[in-house]
């Protein structure tokens, strides 16, 4: 069993990459790198700057850096402000999780503020740590970094930990940090490869099974 349970946030908590896709592929991918062959499902789950990274390795982007954060953020206001819904009986999964006295955290490569757009929105104050790749030195997910840093926000080993992602980088972070990992899938559209999770869920119900078996 696990004393702790670290949730992703885009297209965990908030349904935010049924949103994000189009944003990427109609509008931010096609400006940022017009003349490359690169669509939303190859950045999932990173972080912007490490997008931006990417693009200038693998694409030959020239957009100016701080042009191509601002392109990221004003989608992001609205994506999460207007957009995104709350994955159905969060808060109970929440409350069920802490009645069997698992600390919680929400670990995402999307910044701070991105995030609080979502916890202020809904109002989530669930969370023992809430953990941004802006809070860590060194690349975002697939590498363990930003987990390993959420379990020592929680004062928990990370084996003793449940992670909870949608993308093959989330869940590939998760395992290199030795966490335990269950791939969650809104519906059956998913489409990123969860094959290296420890169990993979589709719907919240699922879900809210998978994690309390392990808790």
């Amino acid at each position: 069993m696990h004393d702790a349970v670290c949730f992703d946030m885009d297209g965990v908590i908030v349904n935010s990459e049924h949103h994000w896709v189009p944003l990427e592929n109609e509008r931010i991918l096609p400006e940022a790198a017009p003349d490359g062959d690169v669509t939303a499902s190859d950045v999932i789950g990173m972080h912007v700057g490490d997008i931006y990274d990417f693009l200038v390795a693998e694409h030959g982007t020239t957009m100016d850096r701080e042009a191509f954060l601002t392109l990221y953020d004003d989608a992001a206001e609205e994506l999460y402000t207007e957009r995104a819904d709350l994955l159905p009986g969060f808060e109970a999964l929440c409350s069920a999780l802490r009645e069997r006295d698992a600390s919680l955290a929400l670990v995402s490569s999307s910044s701070h503020r991105w995030i609080r757009f979502v916890t202020d929105r809904f109002g989530l104050d669930a969370f023992d740590a809430v953990v941004s790749a802006d809070d860590v030195e060194g690349p975002s997910k697939p590498d363990p970094f930003v987990y390993e840093y959420a379990a020592s926000e929680l004062d928990v080993p990370a084996d003793a930990c449940v992670a909870v992602e949608d993308s093959t980088h989330g869940v590939a972070a998760a395992n290199a940090a030795a966490m335990s990992s269950v791939g969650f899938r809104w519906d059956d559209d998913h489409t990123q490869d969860l094959s290296a999770a420890d169990v993979v869920t589709t719907g919240p119900e699922e879900l809210r099974r998978a994690l309390l078996d392990r808790v």
